[in-house]
């Protein structure tokens, strides 16, 4: 049996999938964090910590190439990020914002489209292992807009694990999940890192942190620190809500 995350849909690549060094992130030229380094290498996985308003989002927007960095130097399979090229934009999958699908596209739609674009040829029977695990058997035919927030989140979740990639970028992906659906999810980037796949995420849920990253990354105004999981889960659960 395929393994979740699903071997096939992973493309491995050489050391390292993605390094900063040194990298400013802002709006109007001011940064919104200290200088962010770090080295993320295949079948491991970074989470970024801290704050609201930290600038953890700030950071994954301009690893997808969607923020032009203010300073230092970041890269992505060894190339200065340029979501432009199909070398990019094959190797990296993210979730980031709750509206990145087609409206007009049924939720089984939404995920073939994604799969068979990104070249999976076996693309109808993805959809159908991803609406299994993600509950949205019964709302395969259901239009994006009729489901609730939480099952949004699960087709965006779902959308991301749909086609190849080497990097995996997920925006705090505890948002609107039960506890029953976010272990599943941390049971299947476990299984991400274990076919090979990279997984950076920002997130404030202490036990994802732990069951799925291999050190974290507290971001602050005026300096970031390099945690094991195990302590960033601490840190997280004594930030204010």
């Amino acid at each position: 049996m395929r393994p979740p995350g699903g071997r096939s849909t992973l493309a491995v690549v050489p050391q390292p999938v993605a390094r900063a060094q040194d990298l400013l992130v802002g709006y109007g030229g001011a940064p919104v964090c200290a200088p962010v380094t770090f080295t993320l290498h295949p079948g491991r996985a970074l989470a970024l910590v801290g704050a609201n308003g930290s600038g953890k989002s700030t950071v994954l927007r301009a690893v997808i190439g969607l923020l032009e960095p203010a300073g230092g130097t970041l890269t992505v399979l060894g190339r200065p990020v340029d979501e432009r090229t199909v070398e990019f934009r094959s190797a990296v999958s993210s979730v980031l914002d709750d509206d990145a699908y087609f409206p007009s596209l049924s939720v089984a739609e939404h995920l073939y489209l994604v799969a068979r674009g990104h070249g999976v040829l076996d693309a109808w029977d993805r959809v159908d292992e991803l609406l299994d695990e993600f509950g949205l058997a019964d709302h395969a035919r259901s239009l994006p807009v009729s489901l609730s927030s939480g099952q949004r989140r699960r087709l965006l979740l779902a959308a991301g694990f749909a086609r190849p990639r080497s990097l995996l970028v997920l925006d705090e992906p505890e948002q609107r999940l039960d506890r029953r659906m976010l272990s599943a999810l941390a049971d299947r980037l476990v299984a991400e890192k274990a076919a090979g796949g990279a997984v950076l995420m920002a997130s404030h849920d202490p036990e994802l942190v732990r069951a799925v990253a291999d050190r974290a990354l507290h971001l602050d105004d005026h300096a970031n620190e390099l945690l094991s999981a195990a302590d960033a889960a601490e840190r997280i659960a004594r930030i204010p809500s």
